[in-house]
């Protein structure tokens, strides 16, 4: 008896265990990847045409004497600006006055001369007519009124001259602009024929941009010329800070053979001067808009091997490899010709650690670019 109680115990203490023991744990899988979204939209796209460009003066000068003489006075102070007509240099008047005074002296001289001459004329002729002066005489004195009228007519020849001459030694702004720094300082001799000139001016306001674009673009931008002015946005050589907006004045008449491409000129207001001639600017030309284009963050566009993709969250928290055709990217917003449909979330942000059916948790969703990206013109 004592031996069947044993056996019964023996045989049901392994079925106790397996009853009572802890259950083994699901297999975990891999972690959700945290990502950035940003939904795929219709939005009004900017035609931006970029070119490297360099700012010049609208108008400038530099400015040199039209006479030879002493420098007696500079007006003006280097760095001023100033109005059209102002006094910008003085050069000695007193030698040009005087060559102006013998010039009007010589004048009247001569026009006492010929006033005598033809009172004497006058008299010759009427006594020929009674046969009391010869002919010769008549035809002497009217020679002699005729030497002294041309001799006026050289006169006001020369008095124009000295006048003209005199006018030079006052040196005025021919437009409005800003002084540069004078090479040339009061109380030197200056010359006419001298290269160095005596001061620059250059107009800032507005102030001018030529910038160069591939000879492609070529339609685009006479399309837009043919619908008004252009706009053009100049932004710093780093490409991050905007300096002004203007519009396009004009092409060039002629495309360069050697880099194929076409040169374009701007106009800007420059009213708080940050653009200064001679400084490397980043122009955008906006050629146009895309209405209603379909759009996404440029981040979102990865660059595979052989095509371009994006990674599409699906409504079970998972991504997709979607190939797209791009219609064009101005670094901020693709426009997606192919690939892609409006509503669709893509991941602009923690890419690196996707594959395709990988599991996502959203962690924020990336700022609406289309806006941005109008108002800086891409």
């Amino acid at each position: 008896m004592t031996g069947v109680l044993l056996t019964g115990v023996l045989t049901a203490a392994p079925g106790w265990a397996w009853a009572e023991g802890p259950a083994p744990a699901p297999e975990a899988g891999p972690p959700a990847v945290p990502v950035t979204v940003a939904p795929v939209t219709r939005s009004d796209v900017p035609i931006v045409l970029r070119g490297l460009g360099t700012v010049q003066a609208y108008y400038a000068v530099q400015v040199r004497t039209q006479v030879d003489g002493v420098l007696v006075n500079i007006p003006v102070t280097e760095g001023q600006q100033v109005k059209k007509g102002d006094l910008l240099a003085v050069i000695d008047p007193r030698p040009y006055q005087a060559t102006l005074d013998a010039a009007q002296a010589k004048k009247r001289q001569d026009e006492a001369l010929l006033a005598n001459a033809q009172a004497d004329l006058q008299r010759y002729s009427s006594l020929a007519r009674q046969d009391f002066a010869s002919h010769q005489q008549v035809d002497t004195q009217t020679a002699l009124v005729r030497q002294f009228t041309a001799a006026i007519s050289g006169d006001e020849a020369l008095i124009e001259t000295a006048q003209v001459n005199l006018g030079f030694c006052a040196i005025k702004a021919p437009f409005d602009g800003r002084v540069g720094i004078r090479n040339v300082d009061p109380g030197n001799f200056v010359r006419a024929a001298e290269a160095t000139p005596i001061l620059p001016v250059a107009q800032l306001q507005p102030i001018a941009v030529t910038f160069t674009l591939p000879q492609d673009q070529m339609p685009a931008i006479q399309t837009a010329m043919a619908e008004g002015k252009p706009p053009v946005i100049a932004f710093s050589s780093d490409n991050s800070t905007e300096l002004d907006r203007g519009t396009l004045l004009t092409l060039d008449n002629a495309i360069d053979p050697s880099t194929g491409t076409i040169k374009l000129k701007a106009i800007f207001p420059n009213q708080d001067s940050r653009l200064w001639p001679g400084q490397f600017v980043n122009a955008r030309l906006i050629a146009g808009m895309n209405q209603a284009a379909l759009t996404v963050p440029s981040a979102a566009v990865q660059h595979g091997q052989d095509r371009m993709f994006v990674y599409v969250v699906k409504p079970d928290q998972t991504v997709a490899l979607a190939p797209v055709v791009l219609a064009r990217d101005n670094g901020v917003t693709a426009m997606i010709a192919k690939g892609l449909e409006e509503g669709q979330q893509v991941v602009v942000d923690g890419q690196s650690r996707l594959r395709p059916g990988a599991r996502v948790t959203i962690i924020g969703g990336a700022p609406k670019q289309a806006a941005n990206d109008k108002n800086h013109g891409g």
